[in-house]
C-alpha cells in the first residue's frame, strides 16, 4: 500500500485496497478505538526539502488526512491530534502566523470541501487553551464545531493551542470548583474525576500513540491518558509528511494482532502486569 500514485489506474487500486484492508479490520472487532498522534517532523521535513517551512506544515496536514481517513474508514472511534502547543507560541512571528493560517484554512477544508467531515461523520471537537487564539480563528474553529455538532459517528479532537499540564491543572481547576458549587463532594474525588475533567473527558480511553521523527519522548501531550497501563506507543523514525497509509494501515494491523493475541492468551497480561505500558518502537519500511 503506497501513496505515490506512478502508473494509470494506481489510485482506483489504491483505494480498492484501502476499502477491503478496512473492512477486514474493522470487522476484527481490534481496532484502537482512540488514536494520538503527534505529528513531527514538519521542519525538518522543509529543511531537507528546501522549501520554507509553512510548505512542511501543509504538507504535514496531508499526511494527516491521509492517516485520518484510514482510520476512521478502519473503525477508530476517537483520534486525538496534537495541532498546536502552546509552547510554539515562543516560535517567530512569522511561523506562529503560518501555522494559525494553516490550521484556520485545514479546519475549513475538513468541514467544507473534505470528506471526512460528510464521509465519516466526523465531530471536530477543539480541546485547548482557547483564550490564546486570535479571533478569526476562533471564529474558523467555533463555526467547524458548529457544524458538525450532529455527527456521531467519530471525533476529531485537535489539540490547538494544548500542553498535557495546562490539560492537567484545567481539569483540577473544574475539580475544585465542582466542590465549590456543592456538585462534587471532597470525599469523592477520585482518578474517575479527574479524568472526567479533563478536555478529553467522554472519549473512549486512548490505547494508540504514534510519534513520529524519531524522537522518543512525550513531549507534554496527553500525561494523565497516556499513563494508563495498556496503551500502545510507536516511535517512528520518519517524518511526519512522508508518513501515510502505508505506515498507519502497518501499525492498526500490529495493533490488532496484539489484542487479538493477548485476548487468547490470557496468561500474558499476567507475565507483563507491574511492567508498566506496552512501548514499541518502529522503523520506516
Amino acid at each position: 500500500m503506497t501513496d505515490n500514485n506512478t502508473f494509470p489506474g494506481s489510485s482506483q487500486a489504491l483505494n480498492f485496497c484501502k476499502n477491503v484492508f478496512s473492512r477486514a479490520l474493522r470487522s476484527s472487532n481490534n481496532v484502537p478505538r482512540h488514536i494520538g498522534l503527534i505529528m513531527d517532523g514538519n521542519r525538518r521535513w522543509a529543511k531537507r526539502k528546501h522549501v520554507e517551512i509553512k510548505e512542511g506544515h501543509s504538507a504535514g496536514f496531508h499526511s494527516m488526512s491521509r492517516a485520518l481517513e484510514l482510520c476512521y474508514e478502519a473503525g477508530v472511534n476517537t483520534a486525538t491530534v496534537f495541532a498546536f502547543s502552546i509552547e510554539n507560541f515562543r516560535r517567530s512571528a512569522i511561523e506562529v502566523d503560518s501555522l494559525m493560517n494553516l490550521a484556520s484554512s485545514g479546519i475549513r477544508q475538513v468541514v467544507q470541501n473534505g470528506e471526512m467531515a460528510e464521509k465519516f461523520g466526523v465531530r471536530i471537537n477543539i480541546i485547548g487553551d482557547r483564550s490564546l487564539l486570535p479571533e478569526d480563528v476562533l471564529r474558523e474553529v467555533e463555526a467547524a464545531e458548529k457544524i458538525t455538532k450532529d455527527n456521531t459517528r467519530a471525533v476529531l479532537n485537535l489539540c490547538f493551542p494544548y500542553t498535557g499540564r495546562d490539560e492537567l491543572l484545567q481539569s483540577i481547576i473544574r475539580t475544585i470548583d465542582k466542590t465549590q458549587n456543592k456538585e462534587l463532594n471532597f470525599t469523592n474525588i477520585d482518578e474517575a474525576v479527574i479524568d472526567e475533567n479533563l478536555y478529553t473527558g467522554g472519549s473512549p480511553p486512548v490505547d494508540l500513540l504514534i510519534r513520529t521523527s524519531g524522537v522518543t519522548r512525550l513531549s507534554d501531550f496527553l500525561l494523565w491518558q497516556l499513563s494508563r497501563k495498556g496503551v500502545v506507543i510507536e516511535f517512528l523514525d520518519c517524518l511526519w509528511p512522508d508518513f501515510g497509509s502505508r505506515q498507519m494501515a502497518w501499525i492498526l494491523l500490529k495493533f490488532a494482532y496484539k489484542k487479538f493475541y493477548s485476548a487468547s492468551e490470557p496468561e500474558l497480561d499476567e507475565e507483563i502486569e507491574g511492567q508498566g505500558d506496552s512501548y514499541s518502537k518502529s522503523k520506516q519500511f
